[in-house]
């Protein structure tokens, strides 16, 4: 019996749409997504004596506006490209590790997109190492931070020990600061990227480069700055949008990463185990 497809979780539905078609509904939809991770965000500060669950809403928002940039991912690569890469981009809607991944690289820079995609790979890893030595294994930090605050449940060590895991995050002291994701975001969003006129600018602007490998942070800029310049000749950014928002854009929004592989990276318990006996050796130095 076919499956029906109603509901939830029907964005691939974008990647059946005529080019056009498709830059129409992602505009439609960025506001949507953006009062969404504002909505998280703004309560999150409501929550001084409660920090698991505000950080719970903080990580919602991160990933409610890590969603934007990968429709904008799908909006900026170029026309030559798109449908071979359109698939795979809309998946990572749905991604946690995808929209981890977008979030924490707002928060770095790049040098070219090389430099980009070397960065990535430690976070595409199934599992780990951490300690002084390396002695303990651990799965992936990206994903484990975000469920382990998220939810009660039984974890195992490398032993295979159950053990309860119960969700906690500890205050770090420093008041609470918008995540940089989220301000890139709401900085689009003063800028009229959102609107219909924005997405065609951004589509058309962005086009005229494919960001595969050397291409630079200083590309980008250019680009950036190019879209800028026609949202404010085109009268699109709202009433609220400053400088400090445009600031924002060439500071947090990151190289496309349509040439970009984010699915997760599995790694045997043998590589572990020799990964373990290099650092031991490493440290203690070789007997031989």
């Amino acid at each position: 019996m076919k499956k029906l497809q109603i509901g939830q979780r029907q964005a691939s539905r974008i990647c059946q749409m005529p080019a056009a078609e498709r830059l129409a509904f992602i505009a439609q939809g960025l506001p949507i997504i953006h009062a969404s991770a504002l909505g998280f965000w703004s309560a999150s500060a409501e929550l001084k004596d409660k920090p698991r669950e505000a950080e719970v809403l903080v990580g919602f928002a991160k990933e409610e506006a890590a969603k934007i940039l990968i429709l904008l991912d799908v909006v900026r690569c170029p026309d030559k490209r798109i449908a071979g890469r359109l698939n795979k981009l809309v998946a990572r809607f749905y991604g946690h590790l995808d929209r981890l991944i977008y979030a924490q690289l707002a928060e770095w820079w790049f040098t070219d997109v090389a430099d980009l995609r070397k960065a990535v790979e430690p976070l595409r890893k199934a599992h780990d190492l951490e300690g002084n030595m390396g002695e303990f294994i651990v799965p992936n930090d990206v994903l484990y931070r975000r469920e382990s605050k998220l939810y009660a449940d039984v974890e195992a060590y490398e032993d295979g020990t159950p053990v309860w895991n119960a969700p906690v995050v500890h205050p770090s002291g420093f008041p609470a600061h918008m995540p940089a994701v989220v301000q890139l975001v709401d900085a689009m969003a003063a800028c009229g990227m959102f609107t219909l006129g924005g997405m065609k600018a951004t589509s058309e602007i962005w086009n005229q480069v494919e960001f595969q490998e050397k291409e630079t942070l200083q590309d980008a800029e250019r680009l950036t700055r190019e879209l800028i310049g026609r949202l404010i000749a085109e009268g699109l950014p709202d009433e609220r949008a400053a400088q400090d928002h445009v600031n924002t854009l060439y500071r947090h929004w990151p190289l496309p990463m349509y040439n970009v592989d984010l699915d997760p990276v599995p790694v045997t318990l043998e590589e572990l185990k020799a990964e373990q006996d290099r650092l031991y050796w490493a440290e203690v130095g070789d007997p031989w």
